[in-house]
């Protein structure tokens, strides 16, 4: 086999659009996402406690039995008394990424599928969680079976990730959905920890409670996937629009210039009800398109949040 027949996508019967990524397009992915985020740092979790790290918490009289190389020779010169330095407690940082691979995310009419913009994102945010020897956990949702990866150490946790994501079957219509998962995450994920919620956010709002109930101990980072003909339709005749979800199916007349006002109206009320959601859970919001460049886009959420 050559080198285009293993980068060709593959379509199937459950994914007949633009298809799964094949392993080597996936590790290329990962290759050029690792090189856009380096200038990105980890974010690692500073811990409240003192004990041994990088980062200055105060200094102190010395007292017999601490460690001499701690001595901190200017204030000890200045005040002609001996003082040590005390650093906060460098802890590790378990990073949960909640992945939707319902039916919906396989819908893309841009650049990409919504599914496509899910991995790059996957691979972003586990690129940066897994420096420092911090831990990265995988929870997939939308097919028949809610799947999990336990947190795993660096390298091991991103091999865990791409190991996922190849792993990934058929969806199902009525598969888990995100409330379910939530509620999963609410019951499995008891330390604090970071966690990334990658979906399209479609359907109803019962997954509202969870996110912020997971919120009010975790730093929530919901990444938010839309495609452009979500938010509006274009004159091009009769078509038949269905829900991925459901396979419920319409017809509709896009020729209707009130039809079409009235389709951008309700879809810009849906997710403006999806943003006030999360703003009252206190999750961490960025909308992903899958037109231009996401991944510009989210390193500027991230950077803007890690400086917050």
């Amino acid at each position: 086999m050559n080198r285009r027949d293993r980068l060709k996508v593959v379509r199937t019967k459950h994914q007949p659009g633009p298809g799964t990524m094949p392993e080597p397009l996936l590790r290329a992915l990962d290759m050029d996402v690792r090189r856009r985020v380096d200038g990105l740092l980890s974010g690692d979790f500073r811990s409240v406690l003192l004990g041994g790290g990088t980062e200055l918490a105060q200094v102190r009289t010395y007292v017999p039995g601490d460690d001499v190389r701690l001595i901190e020779w200017n204030v000890t010169a200045r005040t002609n008394e001996t003082h040590v330095r005390v650093h906060h407690a460098e802890q590790a940082l378990t990073t949960w990424l909640v992945l939707d691979d319902s039916p919906s995310m396989a819908f893309g009419t841009a650049d990409r599928r919504k599914a496509d913009v899910a991995e790059g994102v996957s691979l972003a945010v586990a690129h940066i969680a897994t420096r420092r020897a911090n831990r990265l956990g995988v929870m997939t949702f939308g097919g028949a079976t809610l799947e999990m990866t336990r947190p795993s150490q660096g390298r091991a946790g991103l091999l865990s990730l791409l190991l996922t994501l190849r792993r990934r079957g058929p969806t199902s219509a009525d598969g888990v959905g995100l409330a379910a998962a939530l509620q999963k995450a609410e019951a499995t994920m008891r330390t604090r920890s970071a966690i990334f919620v990658v979906s399209d956010f479609r359907g109803g709002l019962d997954w509202a409670r969870s996110l912020g109930r997971l919120a009010h101990r975790n730093d929530v980072f919901a990444i938010e996937i839309v495609d452009p003909r979500e938010q509006r339709l274009v004159d091009i005749g009769d078509v038949y629009l269905a829900d991925p979800e459901t396979g419920r199916q319409v017809r509709v007349d896009t020729r209707d210039r009130v039809l079409r006002e009235r389709f951008e109206r309700e879809a810009r009320r849906e997710r403006e009800e999806v943003r006030k959601a999360m703003r009252r859970a206190g999750a961490h919001h960025v909308t992903l398109s899958t037109a231009g460049d996401w991944l510009r886009i989210l390193a500027a959420f991230l950077t803007s949040r890690r400086r917050a």
